[in-house]
């Protein structure tokens, strides 16, 4: 078997247990882990500028909710937008979105902007995650739609990627291949995470 036969296996194993252990939060687990990093916002990541882009993603029933988080950087003012999918293989389009605006279901049933909300380019993307480790790499789903859409977005501007995600889901080590993105930043309940080398 060859070594990225190998990662890939280990990230398949990483992302069966990381499942199981997520199923099990509890709701009010969740919503504690919710208010705690609202509570935070992206102040750490001073100084930034209410101008910018912000990116959240709709959350799939297990995933961290971050609603509380989005509603608190819409009030101080950031641009926010979510996600929508153009298509297997390519990157994530960025539409705006305000708290209580309709959405739409896309695919897998993840809530999108209507398709008639502007495109935007992200500064800040939150980037929803199975598990990290301390030097940003990051472990999603399988299907590389935000190591594309990083790539795309760094080649063109300077960006920052936040993971958002429970402590319970750092690892030592995030198995990785040639083409995977790593995270600047995650945001933890107990506080955020500079990552680095």
């Amino acid at each position: 078997m060859s070594e990225a036969s190998n990662i890939l296996q280990e990230k398949k194993a990483l992302r069966a247990r990381i499942k199981t252990w997520r199923a099990e939060l509890g709701a009010e687990v969740q919503a504690r882990a919710a208010q705690a990093v609202a509570r935070q916002g992206l102040d750490f990541l001073e100084p930034h500028h209410e101008a910018a882009v912000v990116s959240g993603f709709a959350p799939l029933p297990d995933e961290f909710r971050i609603w509380p988080l989005l509603r608190r950087l819409h009030g101080q003012g950031f641009r926010l937008a979510l996600p929508a999918m153009q298509g297997k293989g390519k990157p994530l389009v960025f539409r705006a979105w305000s708290p209580g605006d309709a959405m739409d279901s896309g695919v897998w049933g993840i809530a999108e902007p209507r398709t008639d909300k502007p495109a935007l380019d992200p500064d800040i993307l939150i980037v929803p995650l199975l598990a990290f480790d301390r030097r940003g790499w990051r472990l999603g789903y399988g299907g590389g739609f935000y190591d594309r859409t990083l790539k795309e977005l760094r080649a063109r501007k300077a960006v920052i990627a936040v993971g958002v995600g429970h402590d319970e889901q750092e690892v030592d080590a995030v198995p990785h291949l040639d083409y995977d993105q790593r995270l600047d930043w995650v945001l933890r309940p107990s506080g955020p995470i500079k990552c680095g080398s």
